[in-house]
């Protein structure tokens, strides 16, 4: 028994050793941890078990028979994340570079179907030269697997995807189906095809940081929704993230205790500046209305001029979405509006409350957002929030225009509960706008057209520029003091706690995508 021991023992230490040490210390030269160190620092101390620990690849081809490595390049298991069931894989960059075989994508897919099964939470930490080129179609095969539960799994458990070196070619696509995925920067980089191959094709010369690089994608593809500097800060980050997540989409999203106290905030009463055509910044409103130091921005290097994330209201987890009047006016746009969709959808799918802060001068205008699919792409937002059941709460802030106010959350698509500050203004477009169209003969025929157009400027204002007409027909439940505003959100999702709302039978909407 004692030589069995010993051979079990060498075993676990040879798989330990992954690459070999070499490639260990290659790996923290550039600034990267290994998978195990990975996972022990994402994981609570002394919880992950390991699974599959002795796989070995089959392949025989081109002298890989000689290169064996127990785990294959994959370290697979489970453990606890802030005391919740947790299941993870980290690939080992140290073993083929991280490439994916058939037996390492069967360890992924056993995982995932273990987190399906018992209803926890999936994170892949990636870092992977891309498909096995010495296994060919098998290699191939094995991402197909893995890109079928990743869809099955959706709405169902949240998956979260590190970028932890390079991911390349198919590679990238298991990352995009999961929920969120998070960069380090300049050591990770994601795209489907590299440098050379575009050089080649389009004769562009561009590096891989530059082609898809953390930066790259968290301001211009908006394909990642968090970037860490360094191992350690991402891994800590997703932590944070799931705490904020239910396990599964039958679960309610985790609490924190709470005791209420004086949840009135006066410094809400003089945030917004006295135009309202001047800018402020919707992050200092979401700061008063949140617990402290409670708010998790989500993509927000990207569709600045909206704002995404999670917070917490009197210790309940609920998602944020926020148009922000300091980028663009806050107006909605093509990326704007894909930001807010994917947001809306996540937190319908897991059951976390969405609460609308609504400052909105309508939908970009111009030949660029027309063709790119402003039509298509704002229907997104729209869509995303008509099909949503989970509790939905509006604050209108300031400005409501056009089809805009419709799309954010408006009561005729759904909401629960609107509420509008005394500075809201809800109207088919500004003021002046308006004027220059209703009066435009009147004040092209006046003596003084420019004192006219002020004068009518006025007239409109007085008329529709507040959020009275819109709270005499109930499309407003109550216009309150931006002081009160924290008690009364936390009031209102408080109400709807239990709201229970199905929508009509089908096997699925088509979202146009």
């Amino acid at each position: 028994m004692n030589d069995k021991l010993k051979l079990l023992r060498e075993k676990i230490e040879e798989a330990a050793k992954a690459g070999g040490e070499q490639r260990i210390a290659s790996q923290h030269k550039k600034g990267k941890l290994t998978a195990r160190e990975r996972i022990e620092l994402l994981l609570d101390e002394g919880t992950f078990e390991e699974l599959g620990m002795l796989v070995t690849h089959r392949a025989t081809d081109f002298d890989m028979a000689d290169q064996q490595y127990l785990g294959d390049g994959v370290v697979t298991g489970y453990g606890l994340i802030n005391d919740r069931l947790t299941y993870v894989f980290a690939q080992d960059f140290t073993v083929f570079g991280g490439s994916l075989s058939e037996t390492h994508a069967e360890k992924i897919c056993k995982v995932m179907d273990l987190a399906l099964q018992n209803g926890a939470p999936l994170v892949g930490l990636n870092d992977s030269g891309g498909a096995r080129i010495q296994e060919g179609v098998n290699s191939l095969g094995g991402y197909a697997d893995i890109f079928y539960r990743n869809t099955m799994v959706s709405g169902v458990i949240p998956q979260i995807s590190a970028i932890m070196g390079p991911c390349a070619g198919g590679a990238v696509y298991s990352p995009a189906l999961t929920d969120f995925v998070f960069m380090v920067d300049h050591t990770s980089y994601m795209f489907v095809t590299g440098p050379n191959v575009v050089k080649t094709v389009t004769m562009e010369s561009v590096t891989s940081e530059q082609l898809g690089g953390a930066t790259a994608h968290a301001t211009k593809s908006g394909v990642t929704h968090f970037v860490s500097d360094n191992d350690a800060d991402c891994l800590y980050a997703i932590k944070e993230l799931l705490s904020y997540l239910p396990q599964n989409c039958e679960e309610q999203p985790p609490q924190v205790p709470y005791q209420l106290a004086d949840e009135s905030r006066p410094t809400l009463d003089e945030i917004l500046p006295e135009s309202s055509n001047q800018a402020y910044d919707v992050k200092a409103v979401i700061k008063e209305l949140t617990d402290i130091n409670s708010f998790l921005e989500v993509q927000k290097d990207y569709a600045q001029n909206m704002v995404t994330g999670f917070g917490r209201l009197g210790g309940r987890s609920i998602g944020i979405v926020a148009n922000q009047p300091m980028t663009l006016a806050g107006v909605l746009d093509v990326d704007s509006s894909k930001k807010g969709a994917r947001f809306v959808r996540f937190c319908d799918s897991f059951n976390i409350p969405l609460l609308v802060l609504v400052d909105v001068p309508g939908f970009l205008p111009g030949t660029d957002q027309e063709w790119n699919g402003i039509i298509a792409n704002g229907a997104k937002l729209l869509y995303a929030f008509c099909e949503a059941t989970v509790p939905r709460v509006s604050l209108i802030l300031r400005k409501a225009y056009g089809g805009a106010y419709d799309v954010m959350n408006s009561k005729h698509i759904g909401s629960d509960m609107n509420f509008a500050w005394p500075s809201a203004e809800i109207a088919v477009m500004g003021a002046k706008g308006a004027a220059e169209i209703i009066f435009r003969k009147e004040i092209a025929a006046a003596d003084d057209p420019e004192s006219m157009m002020t004068s009518k400027e006025k007239e409109y204002a007085e008329k529709f520029a507040h959020p009275y007409k819109a709270a005499a027909r109930g499309f407003i439940d109550e216009v309150i003091e931006p002081n009160e505003s924290r008690i009364k959100l936390i009031r209102a999702f408080q109400m709807l706690t239990s709201k229970v709302k199905t929508l009509p039978r089908k096997k699925h909407g088509n979202i146009p995508l």
